[in-house]
């Protein structure tokens, strides 16, 4: 129910999931386990947010993205984890700070129009999805710095995560092994709770102001940035 919430409006609530999950299975197990989670109710976004997505954001994060795939494959056989997670933490902290701090001087944030900002954040979506399906704290930072509107946030989310999830699929069975038969039969046994989940987060998000929506973000990724320093 929460994967489903977070796909149609409360993303980073998956940050409540993924560190019980990997208790539950295993750190690298459950990341098969939640992947194709993940790609059915991406598929429920994007059925509903099909026309609200910022297609160009998409494309400039896409091709760095999928760098950061093969990053994380090769990472994940030479360096423990936790300390790459706390080197991430760190620096989505400063971008996240940096970001509050335009916002409350009310200035532009330049980085936001830089060349390789939209690399930057793309190949750290991709490295952070491979490894543990945590990257909704930078896709929020991102959008937020662009300063999307509500529905055009939730639809480009969408539509980002539901290509690089699609895309991290056969990886995940070819390379890590760790999507079997029986992990996806769990995956179809839970579809209607998702669809449930995404029904709520529906019914609430409408009730948020695009300001509200924006201090809910906020709070939510600033949460997951701390789990990700301190776990």
């Amino acid at each position: 129910m929460l994967i489903g919430m977070s796909k149609t409006g409360f993303q980073g609530i998956t940050a409540l999931t993924v560190p019980y999950m990997a208790i539950a299975f295993g750190a690298k197990e459950s990341t098969g386990i939640i992947l194709p989670k993940l790609c059915m109710a991406d598929i429920i976004a994007v059925c509903y947010f099909r026309k609200k997505a910022d297609w160009k954001a998409v494309v400039r994060l896409l091709p760095a993205a999928v760098a950061g795939f093969f990053i994380a494959i090769w990472v994940d056989d030479q360096i423990p984890a936790s300390d790459f997670r706390f080197l991430l933490g760190i620096t989505l902290l400063t971008v996240f700070l940096v970001m509050l701090w335009s916002e409350f001087t009310g200035s532009q944030n330049r980085w936001a129009h830089a060349w390789w900002f939209a690399p930057f954040f793309g190949l750290l979506g991709g490295f952070v999805t491979m490894i543990g399906n945590a990257a909704g704290a930078v896709m929020a930072i991102y959008l937020l710095t662009m300063r999307k509107e509500k529905m055009e946030f939730i639809g480009t989310n969408a539509w980002f995560f539901m290509v690089v999830n699609l895309l991290k699929l056969p990886l995940q069975i070819l390379v890590w092994h760790n999507i079997t038969f029986e992990s996806f039969r769990l995956n179809l046994l839970m579809l209607p709770f998702l669809g449930l989940g995404a029904c709520i987060g529906l019914r609430i998000v409408r009730r948020f102001s695009d300001q509200s929506f924006h201090r809910f973000i906020q709070i939510v990724t600033a949460f997951s940035i701390i789990l990700m320093i301190t776990r």
